[in-house]
């Protein structure tokens, strides 16, 4: 039997990493090719070596998806296909392909630049990297080759996230990437077709999560800033240059005009203007209120947000200041934090999900001494607030998307372990379908059932019809008889009349024989009576003719006696039925074969 087989190289039972194999049809694609956030060492970047311990990926690899620009998500993509060796094609959204080179950029400097690391790809490559992407349409369906095609989906999330429909011939997988199922102020709801597939592997951030409702969130969030700046303090917000950011930006910028606000609100730069001059470019990926407004008012153009320079962060009084990266595991963020974490004054709001082994994860476990590089100490004396303004679909919209999608099984990956056991049994036990939740390296081989795909003639169905069968209903099979013709690929069931018609064919009657001794004294006309005569008291429901050419049929059977020539009381029977009569020849012949009444 045919089967998919996954593995997740990283993001199984854990957050960062994302980097998932899938093998269905004799084909292989790598979804997503993430790093990790809470590692600076080997285990930054997936394991290769497990698809091959030496040579180049693109013997193994058909191809490569990206789901979304996020580190966690394309971190690892240069390292993998200029340093390890990937020639093949590597698919992503428009908005993916032109966002992911400046963030990939952003790392390579923030780790080779100023932290020195050798061991790394460069500018160049992550250019030749480039150049091997084919972007992707949403809906568009794109054959990779003559068996593999794979379908995008908008995933909401950040700009240009997608999830994507693999198939190869009729085995199917939906890979989510991270996706949102409520709308927000600059990004749609994700949604997908009715597709049915093998699997759908989804993300699990938050599957115990779930949040609520959005506008307390926002008054919160508001609220908390607000008191801040009036006692005069500093709010440093961690977010990641693309997603969140707008989203909050737009939100403080309403306010700070509802509410006629002096104080400062920077964004860290360089990364921002790049990020809002996309955001204008696909602005087709935003929602339907800013796709309506922008006519009048860019909603990323900004009045009260303005560029920070590192120097403002010794300015006194109160500010508010978006700085990268989100978790405060490197970069400006973290710079910021080290400057205003002693007084308590001060405040950080973490509006995302952060991962073990950053400094953003050890601040919102309550950790008020942190150990910084170089031993040195640092005492978090200013206030530490967690809203989760994060994109990412909790417990009811992860729920929703299988009602959405109707997949025959179900893989959680991205996420961790204790979560996901209990979402695994709220899914098993709501849909009644498989569910599983592989670790690292471990796979999970599934056998499919392929459903071929049969069309019926209208005349067959009538005929159904007419002997009184009950009407096609798709979730009560029923057996039909016909004959299955195939032509140019596609497969057709119709009546044996039409396909003799169709393939210019001469009917044959197919007829079965069978001799049954008989031990009986009389004449061969009065044993033939006598077989009538029995017959009729036995088959009380059938037609039974004693004919005058010395035959007994019974529907289309037909019986002959002769006799033996050494021995005359032997008789013999000649029984001889058509395959439609199959059934009632073999209880004729057992029957017969017990001798006659005395």
């Amino acid at each position: 039997m045919p089967e998919i087989k996954v593995t997740p190289l990283g993001a199984g039972q854990d957050v960062g990493r994302s980097c998932i194999l899938v093998s269905i049809g004799g084909k292989n694609i790598m979804l997503d090719c993430g790093m990790h956030m809470g590692y600076n060492d080997d285990r930054r970047f997936p394991d290769f070596s497990y698809i091959t311990q030496n040579g180049r990926l693109t013997d193994f690899l058909d191809c490569v998806i990206i789901s979304h620009f996020h580190l966690d998500h394309c971190g690892a993509l240069p390292y993998m296909s200029e340093m390890v060796g990937y020639d093949g094609p590597i698919y992503m959204t428009h908005p993916t392909k032109a966002i992911c080179p400046i963030l990939l950029e952003d790392f390579r400097k923030i780790t080779v630049d100023k932290k020195g690391e050798t061991n790394f790809f460069t500018s160049q490559m992550i250019k030749d990297c480039m150049k091997k992407v084919i972007p992707l349409n949403l809906h568009q369906t794109v054959q990779v080759d003559d068996e593999l095609e794979i379908k995008a989906y908008y995933a909401g999330h950040v700009l240009g996230a997608a999830m994507v429909h693999i198939k190869v011939g009729s085995e199917s997988v939906v890979y989510t990437g991270d996706y949102n199922m409520t709308p927000d102020r600059h990004l749609g709801a994700a949604w997908i077709d009715k597709c049915r597939p093998d699997i759908l592997i989804s993300e699990s951030t938050y599957a115990t999560t779930i949040r609520d409702s959005k506008r307390c969130r926002e008054r919160d969030f508001l609220k908390k800033v607000h008191e801040s700046i009036e006692r005069g303090g500093k709010v440093l917000i961690p977010v990641f240059a693309l997603g969140r950011a707008q989203e909050l930006c737009i939100l403080l910028e309403t306010f700070w005009e509802r509410m006629n606000l002096k104080a400062p609100i920077y964004f860290s730069t360089g990364l921002t203007e790049k990020a809002n001059h996309y955001y204008k470019l696909f602005i087709t990926w935003t929602n339907q209120k800013i796709r309506k407004t922008f006519v009048q008012r860019n909603m990323f153009e900004f009045k009260h947000i303005k560029a920070f320079d590192r120097s403002y962060a010794d300015n006194p009084g109160p500010m508010v200041v978006f700085a990268t990266p989100g978790m405060l595991h490197a970069g400006q963020s973290l710079q910021i934090f080290k400057k205003w974490a002693g007084n308590d004054k001060n405040m950080v709001i973490m509006p995302g999900y952060c991962v073990q082994g950053t400094i953003g994860h050890k601040i919102l476990n309550g950790q008020r001494k942190l150990e910084m590089e170089g031993r040195s100490t640092l005492d978090v004396k200013l206030q530490v607030e967690y809203m989760s303004f994060s994109a990412h679909a909790d417990a009811k919209g992860i729920m929703q998307l299988i009602r959405m999608a109707e997949p025959r099984n179900m893989l959680l990956v991205h996420g961790e372990a204790a979560k996901m056991e209990f979402l695994k049994g709220k899914i098993e036990q709501e849909f009644s379908i498989d569910c599983y939740m592989p670790a690292n390296g471990e796979t999970v081989a599934l056998t499919t059932n392929p459903s071929v795909p049969v069309d019926i003639s209208l005349n067959l169905l009538k005929r159904e019809m007419t002997l009184g069968g009950p009407l096609p209903d798709p979730k009560k099979p029923r057996t039909m008889h016909g004959t299955l013709i195939m032509k140019e690929n596609s497969l057709k069931l119709v009546s044996s009349e039409q396909a003799l018609k169709e393939l210019g064919l001469n009917e044959h009657q197919l007829r079965f024989t069978c001799r049954v001794q008989l031990q009986d004294p009389h004449s061969d006309s009065d044993t033939l009576h006598r077989i009538y005569t029995h017959l009729k008291s036995v088959l009380k429901d059938y037609t039974i003719q004693h004919l005058p050419d010395g035959t007994v049929m019974v529907e289309s059977i037909v019986i002959k006696v002769s006799s033996s020539a050494e021995d005359a009381n032997a008789k013999v029977l000649l029984l001889s039925w058509s395959y439609q009569d199959e059934d009632l020849g073999s209880y004729l012949s057992s029957l017969l074969k017990k001798g006659l009444p005395t």
